[in-house]
């Protein structure tokens, strides 16, 4: 009956699935339950509905509605007063143009899917172990998974491969091309056994939450036992039951069924699509969860179609010029009722009636016979621009070399073509921490050993010295087990330790002595040590260069090399690391039979347990530790005690009867914890530091300078998040105060969020202030923004993620958004990959601003696929985020250059094409309004057809392009030095309603003079001859050379910055539109097709007068002076901050970016170094099995050569300055 339970919610979409429930080796019980494929599709279309589809998608934008049915308008003869070529050409160019540029999108998607899909894995299938492919894989299946496995390739696949993948190596076997796959795999698995003692797996789980140091997972021992026997495993019936599918990264359950037997099953002992196999030579895996349902594709969130706000604007504005379009045809056609009821019956010997047309249907066919005429309002060539100007725009982002990271050969990129004008409108950046801000590398950098400080150097006169790569490097070569990558600079406390100072011996033996690192030594003294932390390998390696080498450990004893001599240490007791307890203890006895409890963790923890004696040894080192918390150093104190016999005996009973409690264990294990943990002797502290990216603390000023708020969404400790936050200049010690949130109720987190706001704005409202708005079509849809309360003064805030959790929900939601929009900065902690993107989502709700965020993990896709703009850093954690963003860089400091510089040139350039464009096509419309009162509203156009064709495509195309590719109000440099420069985009200043009814009222003076100079200027105007040239087609060609000549000296006005390319279309468009103005005007065309070009020898007829060329000047000085005396006036009365820039860009010489070093904190700060996200692994290391089966020889930990972890090389900040450079076009 099961089966048909699950059968029944299949079919509803499995929306109702409590839990999941599977059987090893048995596909017909499992695909009963049809539970999702492993194969994922990302693509949108196939061959058969690419057509379809695409037209369909395309025929959902009102645009091209709207030119659709004026086409079929204009196949009707009775209403049509245009040839339909108008506008089904330029219609078809625009489908043709974007189904071309979707194609390619979905051809790149499919490519990716297919790479994803047909990798291959062994499954084993009828007792046997067989190569299938990924997407094949279903629920139930046993597959074995191996490190470094590698795929033969046929050569003319390679570039496929490592275009595709990128993750890899390749070797030759006998002249065949291998690829080393080390991808990660694409299911969520059980995991039964490994090739490690104790049924240890390690795993990198960079694709899952943006960490690149190993986890360690550990299958159930009933299923271990298994080993690597093949017939064990085709007989093994195994039956699952588990959780549904959920995006809960951190958690699992379920129980494992075997023979009668139930067994629980947790996180650890679940490998989780994403992660990467290292250092073990194979493992087995049951697929409990495949393809949509696996936790990282649950965590990816949904793909949305981002547009700008400039897009929704003109959507918007092409809805209402529809609804205008309408208004003005209607009061047309009723005019020209009024007129054929009143005057018409006098022409009707000239233009005699239809038969059975009345009065009334003729007004009918005259109100579409406006539409048509009218239509240029909205031509469709402003949507074809629009897309060339943001694929240039984007190609110019690719191109930019100071984007490029020659480290990694990986430039910027733009991966979407439709967001780039809004990366000039940025108001907040959610970023993440390790890895975007950080390298993610620790390296020791300083210590305090009994009150004496180690790691500065100083000069003759006391002075410290900047310590720089060049400078002189501590020898080791004394120490033949040191590691060579190592690099430290004080030589004093390699002699402290020669020398035998026993407080420096202590110091490092602890260090050697506690943690959970395990040791590998592939040949004789190379030792590589496998850390579920990257600090905890930085600091085991500082003690090993220093002369204590933890050389092997058992489940009984720890080896350690103190300074040539091996010394094994007998392991009493772990006392491990929990985020509770904040610090982390071991008891060993010595050779000798001492016993000591070696202790670190954070200060504020160690501190409260020393014992009176260390008072003044407290103060000393506190007074290092502010020191190197200013310096952004993730500090760790350490401290020993001596322990009798007698009492530890004690202790240990007491120990064992709580480890064995099944009521209040972790309760009465505390308690113990507590009571020994105490009165213990201070030895020191050690400061690690997890370097920054190169140029990570000016970037973040800049943006600061800009009026862009950064939130930073971490994963990480508050001490470590504050800390970096220090470091980096997001926190700065000017600020007036740094509000930290850390209620456990969702009262205490609101009270919390009062008390800060109160102080930031005493007199700010209790209710938050609302502004109503309205959006979407017509401005119907109603909205809510909150409004920023003022504040004087610069403000922090931090807030954990239970506290965060608290806030999020919709009570609170508000109070949140409320307090932290009215801080500068904001660092979330502790926060879920869902949680990042709740934050994302909550100011996207209620605040009128652009969103963008970055990130470089899988952890980090949600708010990518979230915020308006999503920036994906192509690191060291996978390539998850860059495969989801907008924007992918190679480092965050190219980010500044990427808003700064290419997105408030976009914005800027986006908007004068906008603004001259409806310029234009509103200028070129109500001429034919004006000239309805002279024609009896009879919508004849009064331009010639072949003018109004080229208007758009050929006579005015162009220069725009030019302005909206090319233009610089300032260049980059100087972009750079005024980040102010950036912040009317912020406000959307440069194209909004009130600039488009500016553009209206323009248009509508262009088009009164352009009409009634010439229409005056001509009337009773003769030739020299005498003959009259006052005739419609006369009129005509002067209406459109003086409308020609005042668009482009339009843009001849809003042109900033003049290339050749920009010369060239425009002269190039005005000699043009004279060359095919007379060459339609020919007589040889005339004779070859006279209904077509119906205009013959009117332009060299007119166009030869003296007196039409004065009417010409005479009417376009009429329209530029106004516009250039109007500017002159408010550049000298109200200049912006543009104009205030480009005048002393003229006036100075390209000024230096002065960079401000990250400020001092003179606050206790402090923070302890991050141990491991969850429980740490004391239990396991002292595990009675821990050597049941031999260690096979493993690859190195980190077997990439190049990689950074592999050379461990401190990498010291330097300040990125730009280079001199000659103004440029992109």
């Amino acid at each position: 009956m099961k089966p048909l339970m699950y059968y029944w919610n299949s079919l509803r979409g499995n929306k109702e699935e409590k839990e999941r429930l599977l059987r090893a080796n048995d596909r017909s019980f499992n695909l009963s339950f049809h539970y999702a494929k492993n194969e994922i599709k990302t693509s949108k279309y196939n061959i058969i509905t690419f057509l379809p589809l695409n037209l369909y998608v395309q025929f959902t934008r009102l645009a091209n509605v709207y030119f659709l049915l004026l086409l079929i308008l204009q196949l009707i003869p009775e209403i049509s007063s245009l040839p339909w070529f108008t506008t089904a050409v330029p219609l078809v160019i625009v489908l043709s143009i974007t189904g071309v540029k979707d194609a390619n999108d979905d051809i790149n998607r499919h490519k990716s899917d297919r790479q994803v899909n047909n990798r291959t894995v062994e499954v084993l299938v009828d007792g046997k172990l067989k190569e299938e492919r990924w997407k094949n894989v279903q629920v139930g299946d046993i597959l074995k998974l191996q490190n470094n496995h590698f795929v033969p390739v046929e050569h003319g696949a390679v570039h496929a491969v490592t275009s595709n993948s990128g993750v890899g190596r390749w070797r030759n076997v006998n002249g065949d091309c291998q690829y080393m796959d080390e991808l990660p795999w694409k299911a969520d698995l059980l995991l039964l056994s490994s090739s490690e003692p104790l049924n240890l797996v390690y795993v990198e789980t960079a694709e899952l939450d943006g960490e690149t140091n190993l986890k360690v997972k550990q299958a159930l021992t009933v299923t271990g036992e298994l080993g690597n026997d093949i017939e064990a495993y085709s007989t093994f019936t195994g039956e699952v039951r588990c959780e549904h599918p959920n995006n809960r990264l951190d958690k699992f359950k379920g129980t494992l069924t075997v023979k009668g037997q139930t067994h629980g099953l947790d996180n650890d002992k679940v490998l989780l699509r994403g992660c990467t196999l290292r250092n073990t030579e194979w493992c087995f895996g049951l697929v409990i969860f495949g393809g949509p349902d696996t936790k990282l594709m649950q965590n990816s969130g949904q793909s949305k179609f981002k547009r700008t706000r400039i897009d929704r604007m003109m959507n918007i504005l092409v809805l209402c010029i529809c609804g205008f379009l309408v208004t003005i045809c209607v009061i047309l056609s009723i005019a020209n009722s009024i007129w054929e009821t009143n005057e018409g019956s006098a022409f009707t010997v000239f233009l005699p009636h239809l038969p059975d047309i009345s009065v009334e249907l003729s007004s009918f066919f005259i109100f579409w016979s406006y539409i048509i005429v009218l239509n240029t309002v909205v031509p469709i060539s402003l949507y074809v621009s629009v897309e060339i100007i943001r694929l240039g725009n984007s190609f110019f982002i690719d191109w930019d070399r100071k984007m490029y990271y020659p480290k990694k050969d990986t430039p910027a990129q733009a991966r979407t073509t439709t967001l780039n004008e809004e990366l000039g409108q940025i108001k907040y950046i959610f970023s993440d921490k390790t890895g975007t801000l950080t390298q993610n590398i620790m390296t020791f950098n300083k210590c305090s050993i009994n009150g004496k400080p180690y790691g500065e150097l100083y000069d003759f006169s006391g002075h410290k010295v900047k310590i720089l790569e060049k400078m002189e490097r501590v020898d080791f070569s004394w120490n033949k087990l040191a590691d060579p990558k190592f690099i430290f600079h004080d030589h004093s406390l390699v002699e402290t330790v020669r020398e035998g100072n026993s407080e420096a011996h202590a110091f490092f033996r602890l260090l050697a002595l506690c943690h959970t690192v395990m040791p590998e030594e592939k040949k004789e003294g190379e030792l590589n040590y496998q850390a579920q932390s990257p600090d905890e390998s930085a600091l085991v390696t500082a003690a090993r260069n220093f002369g204590f080498v933890f050389h092997c450990r058992t489940p009984e004893t720890i080896t350690v090399m103190e300074m040539g001599r091996n010394v094994v240490y007998e392991l009493v007791a772990v006392l491990d690391f929990s985020n509770v307890r904040k610090r982390m203890s071991i008891i060993v006895r010595s050779p000798e039979g001492k016993i000591t409890l070696f202790c670190k963790g954070a200060d504020i923890v160690v501190f409260e347990r020393l014992h009176p004696s260390s008072d003044k040894l407290m103060e000393a080192t506190m007074k290092h530790l502010n020191e190197y918390a200013g310096d952004g150093l993730r500090t760790l104190v350490l401290a020993y005690k001596d322990l009798d016999e007698s009492y530890l005996e004690e202790w240990r009973k007491r120990h064992h009867e709580a480890s064995i409690a099944m009521e209040e264990r972790e309760e009465r294990l505390d308690e113990l914890y507590e009571e020994i943990e105490k009165d213990m002797t201070l030895l020191g502290a050690t400061a690690v530091e997890d370097k920054l990216q190169d140029g990570v603390p000016h970037t973040i000023e800049q943006l600061a300078e800009a009026d862009i708020k950064i939130w930073v969404l971490t994963g990480d400790k508050q001490e470590t998040a504050e800390n970096i936050g220090y470091a980096c200049n997001i926190l700065r010690e000017d600020m007036n105060e740094v509000f930290v949130v850390t209620g456990n109720t969702a009262e205490a987190v609101q009270k919390e969020l009062k008390e800060a706001r109160q102080k930031m704005c005493p007199q700010a409202a209790t209710t938050p202030s609302m502004k109503k708005s309205h959006g979407g079509l017509f401005w119907l849809t109603k909205t809510k923004y909150l409004q920023d309360d003022k504040v004087d003064g610069e403000y922090g805030l931090i807030i954990n993620g239970s506290s965060l959790a608290f806030a999020l929900e919709e009570d609170l939601e508000l109070e949140l958004l409320r307090t932290a929009c009215m801080c500068q900065t904001v660092i979330c902690c502790r926060v879920t990959p869902l949680q990042k993107a709740q934050v994302v989502k909550a100011v996207k709700k209620y605040k009128q601003a652009v969103t963008l965020s970055i990130g470089d993990g899988a952890n980090d896709v949600s708010m990518i696929k979230t915020a308006h703009i999503g920036v994906g850093i192509s690191g060291q954690e996978g390539m998850q985020a860059v495969l989801s963003s907008d924007f992918s860089l190679a480092q965050f400091r190219y980010l500044q250059r990427l808003l700064l510089v290419h997105g408030r040139w976009s914005y800027l350039r986006m908007c004068k094409f906008l603004r001259y464009f409806f310029l234009k096509n509103f200028t070129f419309t109500f001429v034919h309004f004006w000239y309805a009162f002279f024609c009896g509203f009879s919508a004849q156009p009064v331009y010639d057809d072949w003018f109004s064709t080229c208007y758009n495509l050929v006579y005015t195309a162009l220069p725009v392009l030019a302005l909206s590719l090319f233009d610089q109000d300032v260049n980059s440099h100087w972009s750079f030095y005024y980040p102010k420069l950036y912040t009317p985009g912020q406000r959307n200043m440069y194209f909004n309603r009130t600039s488009f009814l500016l553009c209206i009222m323009q248009s509508c003076y262009n088009s009164l003079i352009l009409f009634f100079i010439p229409y005056a200027a001509l009337h009773d105007t003769v030739r020299q001859d005498g003959r009259e040239i006052a005739d419609y087609q006369s009129f005509a060609i002067l209406l459109q050379t003086c409308l020609i000549i005042v668009v482009n000296a339009q843009i001849f006005l809003d042109t900033w910055y003049w290339t050749g390319i920009n010369h060239f279309f425009l002269w190039g468009s005005m000699a043009a539109y004279f060359a095919l103005t007379f060459t339609m005007n020919s007589n040889g065309l005339f004779f070859i097709f006279p209904t077509m070009f119906q205009f013959l020898g009117t332009g060299r007829n007119s166009l030869n007068q003296p007196n039409t060329w004065l009417i010409i000047f005479l009417t376009c000085l009429l329209c530029i002076l106004p516009i250039v005396a109007l500017r002159f006036i408010f550049i000298q009365t109200s200049p912006t901050i543009n104009d205030k820039v480009r005048y002393k860009m003229r006036r100075d010489e390209i000024p230096a970016i002065s960079l401000r070093p990250p400020a001092t904190r003179r606050v206790s700060k402090r923070s302890s170094y991050a141990f491991s996200h969850s429980q740490g692994y004391g239990d396991l290391v002292t595990s009675q099995k821990f050597l049941d089966k031999k260690t096979p020889r493993r690859p190195l930990l980190f077997g990439q050569k190049d990689h950074p972890l592999a050379e461990n090389q401190p990498q010291l900040f330097r300040t990125i300055t730009e280079e001199p450079e000659e103004p440029q076009s992109c």
